[in-house]
């Protein structure tokens, strides 16, 4: 597996490690000391859109099928596949946990000291006042959602990648990856 394939999932494992441990932290008791900054979410949506992308680039360029893929994901060490589709489970089961949680609110704001939300219930979609424990709550949620999708998508990019990375080594012939 050549170096460059190391390197681009090793990022993308990174990031994706990073942000499912926010999300993660979304369930504590607080708020996160970050949960204000409005830099974050662009930082991220820089840092998904190039790795994502190149790794699915990478991935097609194999021109593996799934089945393919997922010999290839087999092939990859012991350690690699725990740790990749522990955060992959992590990941989708965090979100699933959220989505259930949800009670039809998001976007939680605050207008001159009163708490606001958008009610996404069919046929009664509009802002709502909401109290500040339900504010905090919708708060968490958000968080939760926008740590742990691109999360999951930056562990999608690293299967991507070291996969890819297999399969064109097992194109090359037989050569034992140096450790």
């Amino acid at each position: 597996m050549g170096w460059t394939f190391k390197l681009h999932g090793g990022i993308a494992t990174a990031l994706g490690t990073a942000l499912l441990v926010l999300a993660a932290l979304t369930w504590l008791p607080g708020s996160l000391p970050i949960s204000g900054s409005r830099w974050l979410m662009p930082v991220i949506v820089v840092l998904l859109f190039p790795i994502f992308i190149s790794a699915w680039v990478r991935m097609f360029l194999t021109r593996a099928d799934r089945h393919s893929m997922w010999l290839a994901f087999r092939c990859l060490s012991s350690k690699v596949q725990l740790g990749l589709a522990t955060l992959a489970m992590a990941g989708v089961a965090m979100i699933i946990v959220s989505m259930a949680a949800e009670r039809n609110l998001q976007s939680a704001e605050v207008k001159d000291g009163r708490y606001f939300a958008l009610d996404t219930t069919p046929h009664a979609r509009g802002t709502v006042e909401i109290t500040q424990s339900q504010y905090e709550a919708v708060l968490e949620s958000d968080q939760r959602s926008m740590f742990a999708i691109p999360g999951l998508l930056f562990v999608g990019a690293a299967y991507a990648v070291l996969t890819s990375a297999e399969i064109r080594r097992a194109d090359r012939g037989f050569v034992p990856s140096r450790p």
